[in-house]
């Protein structure tokens, strides 16, 4: 497809029409860059796509000027650099001011050739296109624009590969050797910026592919504190779509768990604390970890049938909300089984519930709150769990019991009123 071609058909799938203001109420030399570019063209745009447009001025001045114009909120991003936001009727307007004389210019200083295409508003006919990303868009080739470029920002270095994995893209060998040589510089980069780019490889498809691929070039080394193991190696070769599929997990099981099983096979708890990742990312890989070394890499769904009541209630407790990630490098016919059983909320085994609260404990016995009052709770609740008690009623006389044991063996009894 030629320039002037790809440049109609963009602009047939951005549909401008339904942009919360109009292209005329950009200044005339305004252009189009980035990914909704690159996103037209590939007929990938989502409903309500995130418009990137340079402009030669004063781009935070303009935001505020159209947002008090057209309503919207503007937010700066980088004074430094004159960047600023318009977030209106749902959309992401992102201004940012023109870095070079031209906007060729402008385009030569960006990360990677496909991102480095431009549509001039006022030009519906026109494809700016100085560094061939059409072309490279129509090989699924992955080209850096300059070496220099991926140095200027480090987190280019990682993005790369998110776009591979997010568009099904290859490497083009020169670059992959740039981001080879110069992967240690990824630690000049904020934490929560890596974490960003790794948790969208980790949900891209192939995300297992490409983060054993950031391994392999060494992108995440600053963050492990070890060599990675044939176990984490083989677990997170099982992390595919396409397999998970064949366990039967859903949509939203998969939306939610491959990208946590994938991230915990290759980033332990103090990785993701230095990465600064929220405290619910870090428990959930952590415990997640510890099952999986617990159990093993030989037959660790026999291991896990093999636990002892006390052991396999701690795993559901552990694991309630996220058993399938754990189970994704399991055979399948007791991954599947172990699914079934996960599923049904009411499953005590799978979903944890006290048998009863220890308010209610405490008035019906009239027991002080205590350490061994904790344990009652928690053997109540093992008892539920494995279907030797079933009502309230169950709960209290097998408190009594548990109580008249602990009394007579000279144990640790909650106190009576």
């Amino acid at each position: 497809m030629n320039p002037a071609g790809a440049a109609e058909l963009a602009w047939q799938r951005l549909q401008p029409k339904r942009w919360p203001l109009p292209p005329e109420a950009f200044p005339s030399e305004a252009a189009l860059v980035g990914g909704a570019v690159r996103d037209a063209l590939l007929d990938r745009l989502g409903t309500a796509p995130d418009l990137d447009l340079v402009v030669e001025g004063d781009a935070i001045a303009l935001c505020r000027q159209l947002g008090r114009r057209h309503g919207g909120s503007s937010v700066v991003l980088d004074a430094e650099r004159s960047m600023a936001r318009l977030v209106i009727g749902g959309w992401s307007i992102d201004l940012a001011r023109r870095d070079g004389d031209s906007l060729e210019a402008d385009l030569h200083r960006r990360d990677y050739t496909i991102n480095a295409m431009a549509l001039p508003l006022a030009d519906r006919q026109q494809l700016v296109d100085p560094l061939h990303g059409l072309s490279h868009l129509n090989t699924r080739q992955l080209v850096a624009v300059a070496e220099a470029n991926l140095l200027d920002d480090p987190l280019r270095l990682l993005r790369g590969l998110r776009l591979a994995a997010q568009l099904g893209f290859g490497l083009e060998p020169c670059t992959q050797r740039w981001i080879q040589q110069h992967h240690a510089a990824i630690v000049r980069v904020a934490g929560e910026r890596v974490l960003a780019e790794l948790e969208k490889l980790a949900a891209a498809p192939c995300g297992e592919h490409w983060l054993a691929v950031c391994l392999e070039l060494g992108l995440l080394t600053p963050w492990r504190s070890s060599a990675w193991s044939h176990e984490e190696e083989a677990r997170l070769a099982c992390c595919g779509g396409v397999h998970a599929q064949q366990l039967g997990l859903s949509p939203t099981e998969l939306n939610s768990m491959l990208p946590l099983a994938r991230l915990a096979n290759v980033l332990d708890g103090p990785a993701l604390q230095q990465l600064r990742s929220s405290r619910k990312l870090q428990k959930q890989v952590v415990t997640l970890r510890q099952w999986q070394q617990r159990l093993g890499s030989a037959d660790p769904a026999g291991q896990a049938d093999a636990l002892n009541d006390n052991e396999r209630l701690q795993l559901h407790r552990d694991l309630e909300e996220s058993l399938p990630a754990l189970v994704l490098s399991w055979p399948a016919e007791p991954a599947q089984r172990w699914l079934k059983r996960w599923r049904d909320s009411s499953d005590r085994l799978f979903h944890p519930r006290p048998a009863i609260d220890g308010l209610s404990l405490q008035k019906a016995l009239h027991i002080q709150p205590s350490p061994a009052l904790g344990e009652l709770l928690l053997h109540l609740m093992r008892e539920q769990a494995f279907g030797r008690l079933h009502s309230h009623e169950e709960a209290l006389q097998q408190a009594r019991q548990w109580l008249a044991s602990a009394e007579h063996a000279g144990g640790r009894a909650p106190r009576r009123d």
